[in-house]
């Protein structure tokens, strides 16, 4: 993955070798913050695979990477589109890798599949009106009933959530969606600890350990603040962040809802356009002169 990320440093703006002569390498790295997401995401899937000793055939890993990389690379034929998106697409196929999970390779190619085609199917005034990932997963789920949300997988090592942490903070500034991440995170811990230390008397430690883990962190830091599924108006987005952790609340206590956040993103991006139709804002692309 590293390798195709030193390649597209080198093609930044175009394929055209010549333009070789003018790399800049501190000036390209940090002008894409995907470039970030990429590698973040990938040593997460490193991190669980090898050290946390994920009991996951490496073949279902390989399968949601190459399906959503070809995927991309079909619709962006048939769209006519810029094929540097392969980042994109990219990035969702490592969304899935550590959230989604099945025992069968053919749930893995239709979850790929279903995540890369609604990019490009359900958009809304140039933005998606789901997370591609989120949407992928919830989809999948509903059609097959053999696909599932594994909450517990990261265990609650605290140097590895610092690291999660640092990254995850260090590429919302970069996307300027910082608030977004904090703001849902504050809003769920605040009813939690409502909940398990005020009402039910709970331990604090419990409560500590809820909020050190992996599944919750990579969701507030990855998937929730996606700069071009959220609202663009930034106070509407941090009013629709504390919708997003009431509903994971209510499904998650009331329901018993596993994975509860990621439910409950899928159901709030449907607020998305509406929100962004009567509260504009600046429409978000990662890059200048790439687009999704």
């Amino acid at each position: 993955m590293w390798i195709f990320v030193f390649i597209d440093l080198l093609n930044t703006n175009s394929y055209n070798m010549p333009q070789i002569k003018t790399f800049s390498l501190p000036q390209n790295i940090f002008s894409d913050a995907r470039h970030f997401q990429l590698i973040a995401l990938s040593s997460f899937l490193l991190y669980g695979y090898f050290l946390l000793d994920w009991k996951t055939d490496i073949f279902k890993y390989i399968t949601l990477i190459f399906t959503a990389l070809v995927t991309q690379m079909i619709a962006v034929y048939w769209v006519k589109g810029d094929y540097s998106s392969w980042k994109s697409a990219f990035i969702s196929a490592l969304g899935l890798c550590l959230l989604f999970k099945t025992d069968s390779l053919w749930i893995c190619v239709l979850g790929a599949v279903l995540t890369i085609g609604s990019k490009f199917i359900l958009r809304y005034k140039g933005k998606h009106i789901f997370n591609p990932t989120n949407f992928g997963i919830i989809i999948t789920i509903l059609l097959t009933n053999e696909a599932y949300i594994s909450p517990g997988q990261w265990g609650n090592n605290l140097i590895f959530i610092g690291f999660l942490s640092l990254l995850g903070v260090q590429i919302l500034l970069k996307v300027s969606r910082i608030e977004t991440g904090l703001v849902f995170l504050g809003a769920f811990l605040l009813m939690e600890f409502a909940r398990n230390i005020l009402w039910l008397g709970w331990d604090f430690d419990f409560f500590i350990h809820q909020f050190t883990s992996g599944t919750l962190l990579l969701f507030s830091f990855f998937m929730i603040t996606d700069p071009v599924t959220t609202p663009s108006n930034r106070t509407v987005r941090m009013i629709w962040a504390v919708f997003v952790a009431v509903l994971t609340y209510i499904l998650l206590h009331f329901y018993f809802v596993n994975g509860a956040a990621v439910w409950a993103l899928f159901f709030c991006s449907f607020l998305t356009p509406i929100l962004d139709r009567f509260c504009k804002g600046d429409l978000f692309h990662w890059h200048a002169d790439l687009r999704r």
